[in-house]
């Protein structure tokens, strides 16, 4: 089932993201946690690709049997820009041989030498690939609400954006942030531009210091005074962080399903008891099953 088929006017969803694992040896253990995660079952899990396709036959491994062993529908990533077109068009036909009708269409993160490849330098053009073959794929892509860091500001970042909704994208999932408000002054702007697709708010809840050090590290994330407070109070207790960022976390996710937003994506970081505790605590507002 496509994603965009989900989405009705009256039923807010709840979806998370998993990862695939980085090798064979731990194929068992990774799959069992993401396998768990799905009998939750949300509203749609999405697995990850890895930097430059090096877990792509993972990705599709699991997503595969997420959906055929949970029921619950699965979206595979696919990155572009360290591929040529022959690897994605190989990839493309994989994927809906597998019955896969959703795919999350990325650029990637560059080469370590900062240069793309031969075929492929921006996200449009997978998307657009992905359209002409005909499979009738659900396509979603990626969005920044704190702006792209590669954009020279947020209007060039808008106008990628656009380009990816003329090529055929289905809906956008934002990069992680810590402050709605952010998230609420971004879907004003693209609005204003024209972009009339749905966007999925993405949010990770912080359960340790180390995390956050790590996703300060890879996307330079705002945060805002109060969630500062809560690093310093509680960052030195494990158990204390883990509690004050899932609640951190679900609050962000109430007040975005109280301001009209319809989809809410978790960045669950393979943690089988991070999603639980977040759907448990909105498990009378959304309807989910415990």
């Amino acid at each position: 089932m496509k994603i965009t088929d989900m989405l009705t006017a009256s039923k807010q969803m709840l979806s998370f993201e998993v990862f695939p694992p980085k090798t064979e040896t731990v194929f068992k253990s990774v799959s069992e946690a993401a396998l768990k995660i799905a009998t939750l079952h949300p509203s749609f899990i999405s697995v990850t690709y890895g930097a430059g396709g090096g877990t792509s036959q993972y990705t599709l491994d699991l997503a595969r049997r997420i959906r055929e062993t949970t029921g619950v529908e699965a979206m595979a990533h696919l990155t572009c820009v360290s591929s040529t077109r022959a690897t994605i068009h190989d990839r493309i036909e994989e994927i809906h041989a597998a019955g896969i009708s959703n795919v999350m269409a990325l650029r990637g993160d560059l080469p370590k030498d900062g240069t793309p490849g031969r075929d492929y330098h921006h996200a449009c053009e997978l998307i657009a690939e992905l359209r002409a073959t005909g499979y009738d794929f659900c396509i979603g892509s990626a969005c920044y609400p704190e702006v792209h860091p590669e954009s020279t500001n947020q209007k060039a970042d808008i106008a990628a954006l656009r380009l990816k909704a003329e090529a055929g994208c289905n809906f956008f999932t934002t990069q992680m942030f810590f402050d709605n408000h952010l998230l609420f002054n971004f879907l004003y702007k693209i609005r204003e531009a024209g972009i009339t697709i749905p966007v999925f708010p993405g949010i990770m809840p912080i359960t340790s210091k180390k995390q956050i050090e790590q996703v300060l590290r890879l996307s330079n994330a705002y945060l805002p005074q109060r969630f500062r407070s809560l690093m310093d109070r509680y960052g030195d207790s494990e158990p204390a962080m883990r509690q004050a960022g899932i609640i951190y976390a679900t609050e962000q996710i109430i007040d975005l399903y109280a301001n009209g937003i319809q989809v809410v994506h978790v960045y669950t970081m393979n943690k089988p008891e991070i999603a639980a505790a977040i759907q448990q605590n909105l498990s009378n507002i959304i309807g989910m099953p415990l």
